[in-house]
Order: structure tokens, then sequence, then C-alpha cells
């Protein structure tokens, strides 16, 4: 019998969880596939912290908050820290069909950006860009940071040309 890790033989997969899933269209199949990334077991069971990252390759973008609450929906109820992809599909295929967890527009991040540039010079420095992602709001992980720097900083001026950086985000999503 496969088990998450870490978990007692006695608290195993149940008859339930060995049943087949049936995929009944394209997007049950490509939040299947993202799943079974993190489906070291091969057992249609991940653990509960990959949730969050498998949200993220299928494009959506919870808060901290919205992922707890998906977790708190799609963890197993006899193995914690556990999520079976029955339980896990219908909620995200839910969740992705009312638009739940999408990612602000364009003219959204623009305004956004704006709001932050209190002088209208049209870019952000380096070091303001990184301020406003560790220390207003939500923050952003080390890993978020680096990869939105990696694309947003002009290597030569050192700041954040947003308008530009927009565009570059629209054509990444092409």
């Amino acid at each position: 019998m496969s088990e998450a890790p870490g978990v007692a033989a006695s608290s195993g997969p149940d008859e339930e969880d060995q049943r087949e899933v049936i995929l009944n269209n394209d997007l049950e199949r490509r939040i299947a596939e993202a799943f079974d990334i993190f489906d070291v077991g091969n057992n249609k069971m991940c653990e509960a912290r990959d949730v969050p990252t498998i949200m993220r390759g299928l494009g959506m973008c919870p808060t901290e908050a919205g992922v707890q609450e998906v977790i708190v929906a799609v963890e197993h109820p006899r193995i914690p820290g556990s999520v079976h992809l029955r339980h896990f599909l219908p909620v995200i295929v839910q969740a992705i069909t009312e638009h739940r967890f999408e990612p602000a527009g364009p003219e959204e991040l623009l305004e956004a950006f704006k709001a932050l540039d209190v002088l209208g010079k049209g870019y952000l420095t380096k070091e303001d860009a990184v301020m406003f992602m560790t220390q207003d709001g939500e923050p952003f992980s080390q890993e978020e940071i680096d990869e939105m720097l990696e694309l947003a900083v002009d290597p030569l001026s050192q700041t954040v040309p947003y308008e530009y950086y927009i565009n570059q985000l629209l054509v990444e999503e092409s």
C-alpha cells in the first residue's frame, strides 16, 4: 500500500482513494497533469504544502488566505498534510471556472504601479520595488521577487520601467 511521507500504515489511502479518477474534459486533464508532477508515490496523492505551487502552475494567483482556504477544502480527511486528486480536482475546477484566483490584468497592474510611483516618473527604483514587495500587503517570497526582478529591472538603469515590464508580461503570456 502506498502512503504519504511520514504517515503510519494504518492511516494509508482507503478503498475510495484506490478507485480510478475519471477526467471528463481538458480542464480536468490539465489540472491532473499539474498535480501528477507532485505525486511522487504515483498514488494520486501529494503533500498539502504542494497545493500553492500547483495552483500557481495552473496560472492562478491566490493569496495566502486563498491557499489556506483551498488546503482546508482539499486535505485528505484521514491523512493530514496530504491531498488526493479526487478531493483536489473539483475544488480547483470550480475555482478556475469562477475565475477566483486570476492574476491582475494589465490595466490593474498599470494602476498599481502608478499608485506606487508618486512622482510620476514612469519607473520604480529596484530598491523601492523590493521594498513594496516585501513590506506592504502580502509579502512576496524571495523566489517570486527574483523572478519578477529578472524580467522587470532594466540592467542599465537598475530601475523598473513598469509600462515596459507590463508589456513584457503580456508577450510572455502569448
